[in-house]
């Protein structure tokens, strides 16, 4: 009996983590093709906004999934310094989400994907400024063709764009920097969070920065969603359910980090951004050309040998 049971047990477990990673592949690439689709061609310009409709949802959708739902067990906040510590990573957490939306107002998702691909290299730049961690060299070497392939794809892209390609390489490196700064700033045992709670907390203190910003830097952004909302019947639909994604995003890549291993997540990361390539090129038609799929690929080609090599030697 208990040997019928056990193979449609192995069934249900493969069938619930395949779910997992679609979802995970869904919410990823869904929120960022709708946030181009949103940002470049549907006449909402407004980034800082978008980030805070994001960082409403998740502070509402982790309060709930937290505290009344129980997905994971709710971590409290212990200490003030421990607080202090939390906000700063929501401001630097706030900034790279806003960075990589304005860079998609100027920038083709494919070559935006592109430059993100590049977030080891700035990890382990920040890693060796920050903590004096030092790599193996061929670890290094392997961070070569990472960097090379961005500039190969950057020559050959014809929708480059100074501004946008800056705010990108800002948001990556922000994205890097806070994940070495979470790791020095809870390390502690007693500090340590798991993302979702991280998220539970992080989300309501970028609210807060984020008001003023869209206040001070978007100022006519509730005069033109109205008109929008007036003009294009779905708007508010296509505002909620990207708000959704984005707050599925992170719940999904909590969940498949917990039920696969660290060499898994590592493939699909890399699988996920050349998925999400291909479907903005076929989405959005922007031209591509040879040398920026090349350099592109020479990108992800680095990322894979990095990893491999981190793992190596250890």
């Amino acid at each position: 009996m208990s040997s019928t049971q056990q193979p449609s047990s192995s069934k249900k477990q493969t069938l619930f983590i395949a779910s997992l990673i679609i979802l995970w592949y869904s919410s990823n690439i869904g929120v960022l093709l709708l946030n181009k689709y949103l940002l470049s061609n549907y006449g909402f310009k407004f980034p800082i906004f978008l980030t805070m409709c994001h960082m409403s949802a998740c502070a509402f959708l982790s309060y709930i999934s937290i505290v009344f739902m129980k997905l994971v067990p709710l971590q409290p906040i212990k200490s003030r310094p421990q607080l202090l510590k939390i906000s700063t990573l929501s401001v630097v957490f706030c900034g790279s989400v806003v960075g990589g939306n304005i860079s998609l107002r100027y920038l083709p998702v494919s070559f935006n994907q592109a430059v993100g691909a590049t977030t080891p290299f700035f990890t382990a730049l920040f890693a060796y400024l920050m903590t004096f961690k030092r790599e193996a060299w061929v670890t290094y070497g392997a961070l070569v063709p990472v960097v090379a392939g961005v500039v190969i794809a950057s020559g050959g892209e014809p929708g480059f764009h100074w501004f946008g390609f800056i705010m990108c390489i800002s948001a990556t490196a922000a994205r890097a920097f806070k994940s070495v700064l979470q790791g020095i700033l809870l390390s502690s045992e007693g500090e340590k969070l798991n993302s979702m709670n991280l998220l539970l907390y992080m989300s309501p203190i970028a609210v807060l920065v984020l008001v003023p910003a869209v206040l001070i830097m978007e100022p006519n952004v509730l005069e033109v969603i109205l008109s929008l909302g007036r003009q294009h019947r779905y708007m508010w639909l296509l505002l909620l359910v990207n708000s959704t994604m984005a707050y599925s995003a992170n719940l999904t890549n909590f969940l498949v980090t917990k039920h696969t291993s660290a060499l898994t997540l590592q493939v699909l990361g890399n699988a996920k951004g050349a998925v999400a390539v291909v479907i903005s090129i076929l989405l959005f038609r922007n031209p591509v050309t040879v040398v920026g799929i090349g350099g592109y690929t020479i990108t992800v080609l680095g990322v894979v040998a990095y990893g491999e090599a981190k793992r190596r030697f250890r």
